[in-house]
């Protein structure tokens, strides 16, 4: 291909994922709201093979390196050439409002009142497997929940070091049951495979309340109520 051309298919499949996974959060909300299953849903709509399952995981919104740098260099390449690209905007616009909208659904699970509470956070970084914190969602619902007058405590695996330099104010723990010991809620950010694990009835014993807000629906909320949970998950 072209010079012109090979550069536009990187940003536009960066796009057409990003584009997927902003789809399927927004069918997340309306599963909430109507009674549905967003995780069959996508399970449904992913069976198409036109469609197709992958990128289909409803969370807290995308980050990293990639999906956020490429949408905008698209807007910005057809803005400088008058060729709009709106189904991009719409994107980029939606999932700058859902970072935020996971600190209050944070907060709504504490009762709408997050002040003088503890929240722990499991997970830092934008995705498993990686220290990078580049336009993680943990950052929007760190600074929500703190605007809010809660104070927070986090673990993770490998992205505390990066995480530091970015949220100065949480108390980077030793550990996910360190993190959660006399929390009021617990908030899973990201799915690492060690938080899979977890001993739910331990966690419910240490903690001073209750919540759990499950932003990557790891878990089965069967499982999270017999451990003592009152649990919050996307579009379940």
């Amino acid at each position: 291909t072209s010079r012109r051309t090979s550069e536009l298919i990187k940003y536009a499949a960066n796009a057409f994922l990003a584009t997927k996974i902003t789809f399927i959060n927004e069918m997340a909300d309306l599963c909430e709201k109507v009674g549905g299953n967003v995780q069959d849903v996508a399970r449904g709509i992913g069976l198409d093979k036109r469609i197709g399952p992958k990128f289909l995981n409803a969370g807290p919104g995308y980050g990293g390196s990639c999906f956020p740098k490429d949408t905008l260099a698209l807007l910005k390449t057809a803005q400088d050439h008058e060729s709009p690209v709106r189904i991009v905007e719409a994107v980029v616009n939606a999932n700058d409002l859902r970072k935020r909208a996971m600190g209050r659904k944070v907060i709504g699970a504490l009762g709408g009142d997050a002040r003088g509470k503890k929240v722990a956070m499991l997970g830092l970084t934008f995705k498993p497997n990686t220290d990078d914190m580049r336009d993680a969602p943990s950052i929007a619902v760190v600074q929500a929940l703190t605007d809010a007058g809660a104070t927070v405590s986090a673990y993770d695996p490998e992205g505390m070091e990066e995480a530091a330099k970015l949220l100065p104010d949480v108390l980077m723990a030793d550990g996910p049951y360190a993190a959660a010991e006399g929390a009021h809620a617990l908030v899973m950010m990201t799915e690492w495979d060690a938080f899979r694990a977890l001993d739910l009835t331990k966690m419910a014993d240490i903690m001073a309340g209750k919540a759990l807000i499950d932003l990557r629906n790891v878990y089965q909320p069967d499982d999270v109520a017999k451990a003592g949970f009152d649990y919050t998950s996307i579009g379940r």
